[in-house]
This record gives C-alpha cells, structure tokens and sequence, in this order.
C-alpha cells in the first residue's frame, strides 16, 4: 500500500502482524507522516534477490524495485511474530536506516493482543519505532 506521496516510513511487515502494522499505518498517515506499508509473503525470495543484485547468488533482482523501488526509499520498520533478524537485511536493499520488531523469546502463553503488545509488535510500539526512525 502505498502513501499518496513520497514515503517518510516504510512498515513491511509478515503473516499475522499485518493487522498490527497497517493499524500502525493508519494511525502515522492520519497523523499527516507518508506512509508505505508491505506485506511480505517470503523473506527467502527477497533475501535471494538481494544476494543476486550483489553478484553473490541466483535470484530475480526485479522483486527488490518492485516492493522497494529507489524513488520510495524511506526508514523501514520491519515486523514479524518471529525472530527480528529475520528481516534486518532489508537494510542492505537501500541503505535505508531500519528498526527491526519481532519475537526474541518463546515459549510465553496468553491471548494475541497481551502477546504482542509483551513482545513489541502491538501496533503502538510499531508507531513508536517508527517515529523513532523519522
């Protein structure tokens, strides 16, 4: 989903977070901060790509300008109920400074919200990250 002009963030986000992250995005765009927001279905293809444009591996190069085209690059909070290095390569796709959320303990029991909001990837700390970012 893209901002209706140039991007100041950037939230990609992965599976079940995505609720968090476009409430997030919602709530920045509301507050007048241009905001893109990505649904990424597979880090792998992503991160295959990137090694590709580097001359380090096979993979299609196009899928990085079209999630992440070089006019639009901003700061990107990355989100995930999974481990947060998962996504900090997307920092090597446009040098863009990053902000890294996701899961770094398991084993925690109570409903989603209680959940996300203990481990960092409610839609309040995603808001937080990235105005930290700005």
């Amino acid at each position: 989903r893209e901002a209706p002009r140039a991007p100041e963030l950037t939230l990609v986000g992965m599976g079940g977070v995505m609720p968090e992250l476009l409430a997030a995005a919602d709530e920045l765009s509301s507050g007048g901060i241009a905001v893109d927001a990505v649904c990424l279905t597979s880090p792998d293809l992503l991160f295959r790509a990137l090694q590709a444009r580097q001359g380090l591996g096979e993979g299609d190069a196009r899928v990085i300008d079209e999630l992440f085209p070089a006019a639009r690059t901003s700061p990107i909070v990355s989100v995930l109920d999974g481990h947060p290095h998962t996504l900090s390569f997307l920092a090597a796709i446009a040098g863009a400074r990053t902000a890294s959320l996701g899961v770094q303990d398991f084993g925690q029991s109570g409903d989603v919200q209680d959940l996300y909001r203990h481990f960092g990837i409610d839609a309040e700390t995603i808001i937080g990250a990235a105005l930290d970012l700005r």
